[in-house]
């Protein structure tokens, strides 16, 4: 048995695999949640015996499926907080989860082509940056800088790397690219080699990097084993905190590499002084996004820690993924969601605020106006495109419309909300505003207003549902199509695919079983929306 030093602080679980996590690892079990903090790691070796584990990740190797059930109860014992294990065959991995459901520790699942050597590299990479908190704070999140890093590596598809402002390296993405000398010396080193140092101060790049909000490159040096660079400052005010670098790898720059470098720049520096401006975990600041969106929060309480006038105006967007029964897998997305939109929407206002709020990400924009429009959709369609590459999943994002003062960001958030409620039917929408979707907003509100008042729904709605499941017909899709197409029959026969004297009957036939009579213009319209109700309540598309 291996084990490493523990460092005070360490990282939660949570911040550990979103590190580490796909394509390596997936979770099959969080028995105790994500934000228990992992301290350490340990190798457990079926020839090793099983010893004490307090907070650390134990890496099973040499036993995988059943064979491992028992190894992950003593690392259980020994205090571990997770087991990392190649699950073997399905129904063998559904025996480890229940071992490790039972036993209390989160399960690991790591994938079939994972060297145990790369993936132990990984995770000493992301719990060795926790002994760095040590100089800051321990409350300053260095697994987030390390998930910064590697947003930025995606946003750039670059190597990146973080660096204090005496060229310290706090944190790096990990990069299956070539890298060149001078990150392998970095890295290995966690400071930048003196030599290349000295180089870069004769070229002036240190002064660009301190003297403003600047993307600077640095050309490829082939002669020196140095390739193509990014680099920006992270500031605060005046004060050069550190810098972000990015080496070029196989591939060229992304096109919008510098803009995701300004917006990580802006977040770098938020987490660099978190530890001064806000010491106490759970503090005020962390309320105000969900007091600002609730509108619980003071205006003037918001705008004085942002630096800016109450009578800013604000828009609000707000992004949703869909729900899925693994609940630590969707946090993590999640988590994901919220970095990959911080870096866009810093670059874009410096004073942006982001968080979550159950399971949804807000953006809060300071200073847009409805001349913006254009420019916020712009940014919201970039965040979906990129969330849905980086996450794997459909997202989608609702735009709320300007309002005037940071103290009705409320009504922008509800607005948002209520644009994403109405995509839920349209699954293809990617980015919507509430004048896109108007129609289906009200409709959908309309509905649930008559979903919380069963005593004002009509009997005959209720008899064709009734004659439907008796009979094996479909009087209330026929006559949903017929009322849709506004009584056009061939129209809804076509949609229905089949014959409009078959359609007409149905109808009649609908007529008969309800009772409604269709040739009231109110009361055709009261059976369509309990039509609609119906079908939406057996989740079905109307």
């Amino acid at each position: 048995m291996v084990e490493d030093a523990r460092p005070a602080g360490g990282v939660t679980l949570r911040q550990l695999l979103v590190s580490i996590g796909e394509p390596l690892v997936d979770l099959h079990v969080a028995a105790t949640g994500l934000d228990l903090r992992v301290r350490g790691m340990s190798i457990l070796d079926p020839d090793d015996e099983p010893g004490g584990y307090p907070a650390e990740l134990v890496l099973v190797i040499g036993a995988r499926g059943r064979d491992a059930i028992r190894f992950v109860r003593a690392a259980a014992r020994g205090g571990a907080v997770a087991a990392a294990v190649k699950a073997g065959p399905e129904g063998q991995a559904d025996e480890l989860r229940e071992a490790a459901a039972e036993a209390g520790i989160a399960l690991l699942a790591v994938r079939p082509g994972v060297r145990w050597e790369q993936l132990e590299t990984l995770v000493r990479e992301v719990l060795d940056s926790a002994i760095l908190s040590a100089g800051f704070g321990e409350d300053l999140p260095y697994g987030d800088l390390f998930s910064l890093a590697q947003t930025v590596a995606v946003l750039t598809g670059g190597s990146v790397s973080i660096e204090d402002a005496g060229n310290r390296v706090l944190a790096y993405s990990r990069s299956d690219d070539e890298v060149d000398e001078l990150r392998r010396l970095s890295i290995l080193g966690w400071e930048g080699p003196e030599a290349y140092l000295a180089m870069l101060r004769e070229w002036g790049i240190f002064q660009r990097l301190r003297s403003g909000e600047e993307v600077v490159r640095i050309d490829e040096h082939p002669e020196l084993g140095i390739r193509r660079r990014l680099a920006i400052g992270i500031r605060a005010g005046s004060h050069h905190l550190g810098t972000i670098w990015v080496q070029e790898g196989r591939e060229p720059f992304a096109d919008r590499a510098e803009r995701a470098l300004v917006g990580a720049s802006r977040m770098a520096a938020v987490q660099l002084l978190r530890h001064r401006s806000d010491p106490h975990p759970g503090g005020p600041g962390r309320e105000l996004l969900p007091g600002l969106l609730e509108g619980r929060a003071s205006a003037d309480l918001v705008a004085g820690h942002l630096g800016l006038d109450p009578a800013t105006p604000a828009s609000v967007l707000a992004f949703a993924l869909p729900a899925e029964p693994d609940l630590p897998a969707h946090e993590l997305r999640l988590v994901e969601t919220g970095t990959v939109v911080s870096v866009h929407v810093t670059s874009f206002r410096r004073a942006a605020l982001v968080g979550t709020l159950g399971s949804r990400v807000y953006a809060v924009l300071p200073d847009v106006t409805a001349r913006q429009e254009r420019a916020v959709r712009t940014l919201a369609t970039d965040i979906v495109d990129v969330l849905r590459r980086r996450v794997g999943t459909r997202v989608q994002a609702g735009i709320g419309s300007p309002v005037a003062t940071l103290g009705e960001v409320a009504t922008s958030r509800a607005e948002a909300d209520r644009v994403l409620d109405a995509m839920v039917r349209r699954p293809q929408a990617r980015v919507a505003t509430i004048a896109e979707l108007r129609a289906e907003v009200l409709l959908g509100e309309t509905l649930s207003l008559l979903a919380g008042k069963p005593d004002l729904r009509d009997p005959g709605v209720a008899a064709l549902r009734e004659h439907d499941t008796a009979h094996g017909s479909d009087l209330v899709g026929s006559l949903l199509a017929y009322l849709d197409a506004m009584g056009d029959v061939r129209s809804a026969a076509g949609r229905l695919h089949i014959h409009p004297n078959t359609l007409r009957h149905r109808v009649r036939r609908a007529r008969t079983v309800s009772g409604i009579d269709l040739d009231d213009p109110r009361a055709r319209l009261s059976c369509h929306l309990q039509l609609l109700l119906a079908v939406r309540a057996d989740g079905g598309a109307a």
